[in-house]
């Protein structure tokens, strides 16, 4: 026997808890039946979210640590930038999963099951969904299982990945600047490629040290961590513990993912094209995308209508080609960036909430060779 469901969510990681927490605050989806599909309920730490915004936000009572400044290093241009009125604010996925889980558990019309997906497909009037026990149908599905093999088998687009590793290290002395975060700092050995630093000092004696690299290739781990190591040996950081290690890989690129839904399904998350195809930054274009799916979901019945290609995944496409075919230059490409255009209007542009005179900033503010390069190929 098959069960029947409204929505079926599968994987409850950011996007798909989120989706399903936005639901859970909605009377319009109380009498709707919601199934979540994940192989593991409880995650854990296993991801650490950085996003800026403005005055009070939705999450802040969620927050670990906030930074008014930050700061952006390389030998082309450094400087400690305030970033005022926006705030820089990190938060943890255990305390964040634990929030939407309370809220979603509370609702009886909900359910999660603990199973692996192995295929899903669309049926003439909804869905359905095969795990390793059981088959159910829904009416509509929303995916947020990524298949990376969807965007490697194709070269129109180029294929990047922000990847990195990360360590929480704690000192006995007060060893960190905890006023401001490093956003970027390039002053480590580029290697052919785009690499830099990023630090987020939680307090004067723990931050996390993330050695992140934009570019086709993941390394071994050694790489990553000798990197870090030499890094805080620099910074006369020597007498440390490791409490915690991260890692990840987000993919880069400016795949039409939008073709991949249909009436009955939507992909989601970094399997719909929802982080940010130059930078990797997923957090708050998730959180905004669920909240304009909800509001989409009350009066359209056909998901593949929900998403609709903007101008800024023309920007990002250009970017990415610029950055998968001269790697090496992204240092001073970003340094230009961070040199010439106003911090506030950097944000605007990546969070894609720039007027088209804030655009220009943006453009002239990177070195121009390239980029007529990418641009003129792109269209011709």
């Amino acid at each position: 026997m098959e069960l029947q469901y409204d929505y079926i969510i599968l994987g409850a990681g950011a996007s798909g808890l989120l989706l399903a927490y936005r639901m859970s605050q909605d009377l319009f989806f109380d009498d709707k039946s919601i199934l979540i599909i994940d192989q593991t309920k409880d995650k854990g730490n296993d991801r650490t979210w950085c996003f800026w915004e403005e005055g009070i936000g939705e999450w802040d009572d969620l927050l670990v640590k906030t930074w008014s400044n930050i700061y952006f290093g390389s030998d082309a241009f450094s400087k400690t930038i305030s970033i005022s009125p926006f705030h820089y604010k990190m938060i943890r996925s255990e305390v964040f999963y634990g929030s939407l889980w309370k809220s979603i558990n509370s609702k009886s019309n909900f359910s999660f099951i603990e199973e692996e997906v192995d295929s899903f497909s669309e049926l003439k009037t909804g869905v359905e969904v095969v795990t390793k026990s059981e088959n159910y149908l829904g009416s509509k599905l929303f995916n947020s299982i990524p298949d990376p093999e969807v965007y490697k088998l194709q070269n129109r687009y180029p294929l990047m990945h922000q990847h990195f590793v990360g360590w929480f290290v704690k000192t006995k002395a007060d060893s960190f600047d905890d006023s401001e975060a490093t956003f970027m700092d390039f002053s480590v050995p580029q290697k052919g490629n785009t690499r830099f630093m990023y630090v987020l000092p939680i307090d004067k004696k723990t931050a996390l040290f993330e050695y992140t690299l934009f570019s086709k290739e993941l390394l071994e781990l050694s790489d990553y961590e000798d990197s870090i190591k030499n890094y805080l040996k620099n910074k006369n950081i020597l007498d440390y513990e490791i409490v915690e290690k991260e890692k990840g890989v987000i993919p880069m690129t400016s795949f039409k993912f939008n073709d991949l839904n249909s009436e009955h399904i939507l992909n989601i998350g970094t399997a719909g094209g929802w982080t940010k195809a130059s930078t990797g930054y997923t957090f708050m274009n998730t959180s905004k995308k669920t909240k304009d799916l909800v509001s989409f979901l009350k009066k359209d019945g056909d998901l593949s209508k929900f998403d609709r290609a903007t101008k800024y995944r023309f920007y990002d496409l250009i970017f990415l080609d610029v950055l998968a075919n001269h790697n090496h230059e992204g240092a001073a490409l970003f340094s230009s960036m961070f040199k010439k255009a106003d911090v506030k209007t950097i944000f605007k542009f990546l969070d894609e909430d720039s007027t088209f005179l804030e655009d220009l900033r943006i453009i002239l503010s990177v070195p121009p060779k390239r980029f007529i390069q990418a641009f003129l190929k792109r269209l011709f």
